[in-house]
């Protein structure tokens, strides 16, 4: 009994003795080609992706800054604020330059009756007037019936345009400069032709006039009424603005 004491006081005091000599003794790497065992919780460090060269590149130059584009201003508009306006505020005395008279829309109408018999009409006249005018024309119905021409209300029997600012100046140097010198046997426009309110209306038979519509592809002769609607206040003010754009009245 004595011996069997000993022996186990002895295994007791020898296993803190190998516990600590085993913390001590540096552990063991792992044999080459061996994977280290994973532990739980714990997630693998991923190395950093390296930037691609181009975005290096784009960063280390230098930025440049986009300028806007410039609008090129209509001819015939800069030649209002350049020369019309100056005439008129001297031949009329105005005390500003915003009461001279000024050009504020064009409005360009064709009316296709036909239409009703033949609706592919009203789909020329509207792709004609698109083309011509540089803007998507709207078609218009009727609004009340006429059982004399059996028209009824909601029938499509034209189409319009309403031109403005820009659109406006760069439609009115095409018609003096281009359009209306291809009139046939052209003698120049009445002068008679205004509404009393400072507003010029005049017609053409023809939309072959204007070099957007290709007479060869064109099924059906369409005319138009042009309107050029200005701020003047009586008609002697309206017609020296349009003589002043180089509107080719008629000589009396």
């Amino acid at each position: 009994m004595a011996k069997n004491k000993k022996a186990a006081e002895g295994a007791e005091a020898e296993t803190p003795k190998a516990e600590a000599a085993a913390e001590a003794a540096p552990a063991e790497k792992p044999a080459k080609g061996a994977k280290a065992p994973k532990v739980k919780g714990e997630k693998a460090a991923k190395a950093p992706k390296e930037a691609p060269a181009e975005a290096v590149a784009a960063e280390a130059a230098p930025r440049v800054e986009k300028k806007p584009a410039k609008v090129i201003e209509p001819r015939l508009s800069a030649r209002y604020r350049s020369e019309v306006r100056k005439l008129l505020k001297e031949r009329f005395g105005y005390g500003n330059d915003m009461a001279v008279p000024r050009l504020t829309k064009i409005v360009i109408s064709m009316g296709v009756g036909k239409a009703l018999q033949n609706p592919k009409r009203i789909e020329e006249a509207q792709k004609h007037l698109t083309a011509l005018a540089g803007q998507k024309a709207v078609v218009t119905k009727a609004k009340e019936a006429v059982s004399n021409f059996r028209l009824r209300i909601g029938n499509a029997i034209g189409c319009r345009v309403t031109l403005r600012r820009q659109m406006m100046y760069e439609f009115l140097d095409r018609l003096i400069t281009v359009a209306i010198p291809r009139i046939r046997d052209f003698r120049g426009l009445s002068d008679r032709s205004f509404d009393g309110k400072g507003n010029y209306t005049f017609g053409l038979s023809e939309q072959t006039v204007f070099l957007e519509v290709d007479a060869d592809r064109m099924e059906f002769t369409q005319g138009m009424n042009i309107t050029l609607c200005t701020s003047a206040a009586t008609d002697k003010e309206a017609y020296e603005l349009l003589a002043g754009f180089g509107f080719p009245f008629r000589k009396n």
